[in-house]
């Protein structure tokens, strides 16, 4: 489990078009990488599309946006496409990444136990530090870009 000061791991895994995510393939760029459950569900799509709208307020604070769920490469191709989504999102197919991090929990809903992705999102530096993390229980889905920009301004 990855909690902040660790180093986050530098292979991200692969994104909606196949092609290989590192932190390395943003030098001197910090990055919110942030884990959801699912693909076009209604808090998923609330989340991403508030990340979407503040993305180039982001960029300008000094960070790219990576999303990760567990949905294979063609689920984030139809996600991004029918959203208009504006940046990559890592088909975590394998549970390695939500592993590493943490987030592949056991989640409960009408009694029934199961193992699932626990929203949450990590403020890696342009060193592949952890600075911050926003745990589910903090993160609002509609308002998540706002945020996370109040959280790099302190």
């Amino acid at each position: 489990m990855i909690t902040i000061g660790d180093k986050a791991p530098d292979l991200l895994g692969k994104d909606q078009d196949g092609n290989e995510v590192r932190l390395s393939h943003y030098p001197g760029r910090k990055v919110a990488l942030y884990f959801y459950p699912k693909d076009n569900t209604s808090g998923c799509t609330a989340q991403a599309c508030s990340l979407r709208d503040h993305r180039d307020d982001l960029r300008d604070a000094g960070y790219e946006v990576i999303g990760v769920s567990v949905q294979d490469e063609a689920s984030h191709r139809k996600f991004i496409d029918k959203h208009a989504l504006n940046f990559p999102l890592i088909a975590d197919t394998d549970h390695q990444l939500v592993e590493a991090f943490g987030v592949w929990q056991e989640k409960s809903l009408y009694g029934r136990k199961y193992m699932g992705t626990v929203r949450t999102t990590f403020l890696i530096d342009e060193n592949g530090v952890v600075t911050h993390i926003l745990g589910a229980k903090q993160i609002k889905t509609k308002i998540h870009g706002e945020q996370l920009l109040q959280t790099i301004k302190g």
